[in-house]
């Protein structure tokens, strides 16, 4: 069995954004048990991550990481067309992740207790994102 959805996340400036409990409704109006849900994003300057849940720290952590690794108007970067935080947003896109896949038990995703699954907003400005989810399974 297959069940695909799209839905959109509507981001107002760099940084993560909780996804998980929008996913698993997903996967439980899927109506599949037992599985694997796939998780896309159809950008180039977002990503999707699995990360800690339970201390805010940790994703702002990341944040800071991300900012020293590839810092908005580095002049080595051509491509400035949408601003100096366009290409950033594009490397840190490569770095992380477009899509995730996830185990399904018992009509959830199988996460562990301190996993949420994010959206993780690569540039400084709102936008609407979209996502599409794929559960496939029993």
């Amino acid at each position: 069995m297959v069940f695909q959805e799209c839905f959109q996340v509507a981001t107002r400036d760099r940084g993560t954004y909780l996804i998980t409990q929008e996913v698993n409704e997903m996967v439980r109006r899927s109506g599949i048990a037992t599985g694997l849900c796939h998780v896309f994003i159809h950008h180039t300057s977002a990503s999707l991550i699995l990360c800690e849940n339970a201390d805010p720290d940790v994703r702002s952590d990341l944040e800071r990481y991300m900012k020293r690794l590839v810092p908005d108007g580095d002049p080595l970067f051509e491509h400035t067309a949408e601003g100096p935080d366009d290409m950033p947003a594009h490397i840190r896109n490569i770095l992380t992740s477009t899509d995730i896949t996830i185990p399904v038990n018992r009509h959830r995703c199988a996460m562990g207790t301190w996993q949420g699954l994010y959206l993780w907003e690569h540039r400084s400005s709102a936008f609407q994102r979209q996502l599409t989810v794929t559960v496939y399974g029993d």
